[in-house]
Order: C-alpha cells, then structure tokens, then sequence
C-alpha cells in the first residue's frame, strides 16, 4: 500500500510541475493524433458522404466492411503495416518503419472507419428535402453536398472528435510501428505500457491520468454537441 501511495504522490508531482518528459510524451501524442485524425477526415467524411447520399450496387457490403473495421483491433493494424513497412516487406524502401509518420499512418487506419461510418449515419439522418431543395435551386454537386454536410454538421463535428479519441487512446499499432522510441514515437499509451512492465509507475499513472483527462474532454464535448443537435 505504501507503495502505491508513492507512485500516486510522484505521480501528482510530475503534473503539477509540468515535468518536461511527461508533457512531451503528452503533446508528442496529441500532435500524433491530431495529424492522423486530419488525414481521416479529408478521406472519410467525401467517402462517407458518397456512401450515405447515393444507393448503389454493393452498398450493403461496404457498409458491413465499415462497421467490421471499427472494431479492428490495434495489434492487427500494427501486424498489416510492419508487414508492408518493414525494411523487408514492398514498401520497406519509404523507410517509415520507427517513426511519426508510421504511428500517424497507424492511427489514421483506425480512425479513418469511425469517421466513414459516422459520416454516413449523419448524412442519413439529413431530412431528404434538404438535397431536394438544395438541387432545386440550382446547387451543384459540391454546393448540395456542402449544404448536407452543414444540416448534419454536430454529428459530423462528433464523428470527428470520436475518430481523435480512437486515435489518441491507441497502443498496439504505435507499439508496433513506432517502437517506442524516447523523445520520437514515445505516445502516452505505449509509455504507460513501457513504464507499468518496468515498474515505474508514478510516470505511468501521471500519464494515465492525463490520457483519462483528455478521453473525458472528448467525451464530454460529443455529448455536448449530441444535445445541441437534438435540439436543432
């Protein structure tokens, strides 16, 4: 117990002095995130959008294949790209393996199906009469698609943050692609890992800590943004 008291005490002591390791590892993290969850969405939210407002052969598919890859599982994302990354393996000559671009690709694999899926259920929700009254007047195809987005935008704003959190509490993929390495592909996940397996626990609980704090934010703000759409 006394031992636990001691992390717990070391721990609080990290946060509140800043400790410049432990909020590197924080805003090194966050940045990764913050980066892959951008990808994510200049990819997901044009797929998703294609998928929700149009009906074509095969859509039922697609859509058991999106809601199949929202539960993969980070490891299985890690075992993919070191299998195609890897010094080896037929992309080994980018040279990504053990470095941020790795763990954001990583990330970005994860979030990219929450930010599809979740896009296609907010276009959906969008009363039709919006497309329709958008095309009568004249709309293009970007102008209408803008206007459903803009109709659906809190769902779409909660997709979003719901693919950072994705991101930002991952492990296995940075693990396996980032390798963990100090001051460069060190995240909070793969140091709280790294740390709890060699017994320091006050750096692991301060991070804990900190990566509880910024799911909760998230959480709070897509509910939030869940309210306010309703009451639209």
């Amino acid at each position: 117990m006394d031992f636990l008291w001691k992390a717990l005490e070391h721990s609080i002591r990290l946060i509140l002095c800043f400790e410049n390791e432990t909020y590197g590892i924080v805003f090194r993290s966050l940045g990764f995130s913050l980066s892959a969850t951008v990808l994510a969405v200049l990819c997901g939210v044009p797929f998703g959008y294609l998928i929700g407002s149009r009906e074509f052969h095969g859509r039922a598919f697609v859509m058991v294949l999106l809601n199949t890859t929202m539960a993969l599982p980070t490891v299985v994302v890690g075992l993919i790209g070191y299998s195609l990354l890897s010094r080896s393996a037929p992309l080994g000559f980018l040279n990504l393996m053990f470095t941020p671009k790795a763990v954001i690709l990583g990330e970005f694999l994860l979030s990219l199906p929450i930010i599809t899926n979740l896009t296609v259920a907010a276009v959906q929700s969008v009363d039709p009469r919006a497309m329709w009254t958008a095309r009568t007047l004249g709309a293009g195809s970007i102008q209408t698609a803008w206007t459903l987005l803009m109709e659906a935008r809190f769902a779409l704003i909660a997709a979003i943050i719901a693919g950072y959190g994705r991101a930002v509490s991952e492990v296995g993929s940075a693990m396996m692609l980032g390798g963990n390495i100090r001051f460069y592909t060190r995240t909070m996940t793969t140091a709280i890992a790294l740390e709890t397996s060699k017994g320091e626990f006050g750096l692991g609980l301060a991070l804990g800590f900190l990566l509880l704090l910024v799911v909760f934010s998230i959480n709070i703000l897509i509910h939030y943004l869940q309210l306010k759409g309703r009451k639209r």
